[in-house]
């Protein structure tokens, strides 16, 4: 089984030393030790938008992918970008794979209150409105293992453990937790393919 990792630079495993520490490695070998034959494509690019992976989905998906992970939006976020347009990105994308009809897991981010309540509640909601229209499996919170292992975005200095230097990618400590977090979603998403 293939399955396309899209993504940005969370994905991609930007600012890692060793790149076989990055997301895409850790969590095909976490899947690969529950047992799973999988194989992981990283088609994570730096700096990504939901933009931008809705314009290369359709060759990031190649003939032996099975499935897809769709991690976006946090260059979205990071650049005030209307949740609107982002979740009209993400439609795209679903769109493509659903045409394919291929399964998909798709992850999201909470936004910050830095743009206020209505783009907050907007930014965090569009992730379930479209996994219940598209019938995606849902991982709510790309952090979310981290948060289970008690470090809070809101609160740097419980993150700093697991973060680079930059405050916003993972150290391979902190990659660790977000597979944690996430891999039991992707096994719900393999649960999907036809044996």
């Amino acid at each position: 089984m293939t399955v396309v990792a899209l993504g940005d630079s969370l994905t991609a495993g930007y600012g890692l030393a060793d790149q076989s520490q990055g997301l895409v490695p850790q969590l095909e070998g976490w899947l690969k030790a529950k047992g799973h034959d999988v194989v992981l494509q990283n088609a994570g690019v730096s700096g990504d938008t939901t933009a931008g992976g809705l314009a290369r989905i359709g060759w990031a998906l190649g003939p032996e992918a099975d499935a897809l992970i769709v991690t976006l939006g946090g260059n979205d976020l990071l650049r005030g970008i209307d949740p609107g347009a982002a979740k009209a990105n993400l439609e795209g994308i679903l769109k493509e794979a659903a045409t394919r009809k291929m399964p998909v897991l798709l992850v999201g981010l909470k936004s910050t209150a830095n743009f206020g309540p209505e783009y907050k509640a907007a930014f965090d909601g569009m992730y379930g409105e479209l996994a219940q229209v598209y019938g995606t499996v849902l991982a709510e919170d790309f952090f979310g293992g981290m948060r289970a292992a008690g470090a809070d975005p809101a609160d740097p200095a419980s993150m700093a453990a697991f973060m680079q230097a930059d405050g916003i990618h993972p150290n391979p400590e902190g990659v660790k937790l977000i597979v944690e977090g996430l891999g039991p979603k992707v096994e719900e998403l393999l649960t999907k393919l036809a044996p």
